[in-house]
């Protein structure tokens, strides 16, 4: 037990005791119950305790129920058998009261007076039933209406105690300080005007308004402490004959426990009216704080999105919310358009022509109720400004619903887009335009090397004529001369091969592969033969490695031998003299596998990156001035890919290169 609790629990302890006494001593000395012993203050005892001291002190309850109402003159087997009731219901109230949790009970949520309620009627049936049975064995009295003295008194005595030790609602008083004080006036004066006659008992039910209204208006333990003033003056009165409940017995001539019951009925209904009015205040108020909460949040994202208009609508279409996104972006103030309709944001234009988009008819209306469907999202509408200009705006509209669905309203929120689309709609054009650029660059590219291709090929085939001495014989100067001819109509004969082979491979309608069915060894051979001529007046050792069975092809054999052309004249090219190109094709698994390895000057790491892109050289490539387009990796990449294979490279500078394709067999 906390150091708290150690001093609480005895002190409770003591004032159960005196209270106890002073109870049985102002019932009627010559009935046979025992007043309104303070049953609830038992509970509380309990509760305020650990769990481990929660039995003993039940049986210290217990004996101290046995020693008031035996040394207030009622027999020592009806006290006991009272006293066995007090310590029954005692537990069934801590048990069903400190459920789920420990210490004090709570009075805050729904399920608390649930609880409660529910504790405090168990509480007095037992007690009700002990007693009964008391009266049977003992002979005390008559049972029935023991059993229904002692439970009635024992019940109200838990509603009415039980709730001011419990965790109650957190909040202030309503009502303000002066009409607090009224409320208190007016109980000091008109109980003790109720209480006073003696022939008319249903006066003193004039009191329970005035709880009711404290309970409402003020805070959760002033109307507790109210009620209590109000019962303990009932119970005063009542001890000393005085007020209607006194002399109702005489009255109407019933038996002198009965002002006991009617004392303890009239306690419970004061409890049972300002208890759950209490708890639901505390509920209301705590909703209503949310919802304060929620409602100050709303209107800080409210005001707090300049670039977004929000427009909040009754159901039939008039104008509740304008936020300063919307005064920005429309160019109304929230004043003029606050019960204004919405229609007015819109021309006739903008509504055919969103009725004709989405399939209504071209009312405002109908294009609002298709609009709002989950389905449809986010849409685009043209708004009309104060101004007159209409602007596009991407717009979501969503319908506020009721608990039982009926519509509250409207709400939109939209973003003005007009730049957005404007900057888009310039794009396309310019993309388009560029396309049409493009198609005709490389219209002329492929005529143009169309065109230069037949002239060269006839230059070519005169240049060997000459070189063949068929026009005579050339001396040695002239011989030189014809050769450089030749190679550089040999090199422009390549660069117009390499244009046309990549304006035929970005031609859309040439992006399928041709595909035959042909030897792999073939076209890699064929590649390799194109290159030799080259090796003339090269002194480079040259190694061409092929399976010794055929290796089954499907695809364009054009396109491959394009690709050992390109690999291979590359690797010759970049080869100093006196070094090594190595050409190999083998089978590996379900692919081909080609690989081009010189000891040439090799590739820096860092350009490799850009080793496929269309006309890039390396810087070393230019440094040792080799002659190349920069097309035919490029080409060589796009053949791979249109067979559905890969190229890779490893190189580095001085070290040589290897060029590795993977295509699958069957491509």
């Amino acid at each position: 037990m906390n150091a708290s609790a150690g001093v609480r629990v005895p002190a409770l302890v003591v004032l159960l005791a005196v209270t106890g006494f002073v109870a049985v001593q102002a019932a009627p000395s010559d009935g046979h119950v025992i007043g309104i012993w303070p049953a609830g203050l038992a509970t509380v005892v309990v509760l305020a305790a650990d769990r481990r001291w929660r039995t003993p002190l039940t049986l210290v309850i217990m004996l101290l129920a046995l020693a008031t109402i035996w040394g207030g003159g009622r027999p020592a087997e009806v006290a006991l058998g009272y006293a066995l009731g007090i310590a029954a219901e005692t537990c069934v109230a801590v048990r069903l009261l400190g459920r789920g949790h420990h210490g004090r009970p709570r009075l805050i949520d729904d399920s608390d007076l649930v609880r409660y309620f529910l504790a405090t009627a168990a509480a007095g049936l037992v007690a009700g039933v002990v007693a009964a049975l008391t009266s049977v064995l003992t002979g005390w009295g008559t049972p029935w209406f023991v059993g229904l003295g002692i439970g009635v008194a024992h019940w109200a005595s838990q509603l009415c105690v039980v709730p001011v030790f419990a965790r109650l609602p957190a909040h202030g008083a309503v009502a303000r300080r002066r009409e607090r004080v009224a409320q208190w006036l007016t109980i000091l004066v008109v109980v003790p005007v109720v209480f006073i006659p003696r022939d008319f008992p249903s006066l003193a039910f004039v009191v329970i308004p005035l709880l009711a209204w404290t309970a409402l208006r003020s805070r959760p333990m002033e109307a507790l402490v109210q009620m209590w003033a109000v019962v303990g003056c009932a119970i005063a009165m009542t001890t000393f004959d005085l007020g209607p409940f006194a002399g109702a017995p005489a009255l109407y001539g019933l038996d002198h426990d009965t002002r006991g019951v009617l004392l303890a009925l009239y306690a419970a209904t004061c409890a049972l009216i300002v208890v759950p009015l209490v708890q639901r205040v505390g509920v209301h108020i705590a909703t209503s704080r949310a919802a304060r909460g929620e409602r100050d949040r709303l209107q800080n994202v409210v005001r707090s999105t300049p670039g977004v208009a929000i427009i909040g609508t009754d159901p039939v279409g008039r104008v509740t919310l304008f936020n300063p996104g919307a005064e920005s972006l429309l160019g109304y103030s929230a004043e003029e358009m606050l019960g204004s309709p919405i229609e007015r944001l819109f021309s006739p234009e903008s509504i055919r022509l969103k009725a004709a988009e989405v399939g209504v008819s071209d009312d405002f209306v109908s294009v609002v109720r298709a609009l709002v469907d989950p389905a449809v999202g986010q849409t685009s509408l043209r708004f009309l400004r104060r101004d007159g200009e209409e602007r596009d705006h991407v717009l979501t509209l969503s319908r506020i619903t009721a608990d039982d669905g009926a519509t509250l309203g409207f709400v939109s929120t939209s973003e003005d887009v007009t730049e957005r689309l404007q900057a888009e709609n310039a794009l396309k054009q310019a993309v388009e335009r560029l396309r049409q650029v493009d198609a005709v660059k490389d219209a002329f590219v492929s005529s143009v090397s169309h065109e230069l291709r037949t002239p060269i090929t006839s230059i070519q085939g005169y240049l060997e004529l000459l070189e063949d001495g068929s026009y005579g014989d050339l001396n040695a100067p002239q011989l030189n001369a014809v050769r450089r001819v030749a190679g550089n109509s040999r090199r422009l004969l390549g660069l117009i091969d390499d244009l046309l082979t990549l304006s035929k491979m970005q031609e859309e309608s040439s992006i399928v592969v041709v595909e035959r069915a042909f030897d792999l060894r073939l076209a890699v051979e064929t590649g390799y033969g194109l290159v030799t001529p080259v090796l003339e007046r090269r002194r480079l050792t040259m190694s061409l490695s092929l399976p010794s069975e055929p290796v089954p092809f499907l695809g364009d054999r054009d396109m491959v031998e394009r690709l050992v052309v390109n690999l291979v004249g590359n690797a010759v090219k970049f080869t100093p003299d006196e070094g090594t190109v190595a050409v190999a094709l083998e089978i590996d698994g379900e692919e081909t596998l080609l690989r081009v390895t010189d000891t040439g000057i090799g590739i820096p790491l860092e350009e490799q990156q850009h080793l496929f892109q269309r006309f890039f050289r390396s810087e070393l490539a230019q440094k040792h001035a080799i002659q190349g387009s920069g097309l035919g990796l490029s080409i060589s990449r796009a053949v791979v890919e249109r067979h559905r294979g890969t190229i890779d490279v490893v190189s580095d500078t001085g070290a040589g290169t290897t060029f590795v394709v993977r295509m699958p067999l069957v491509a």
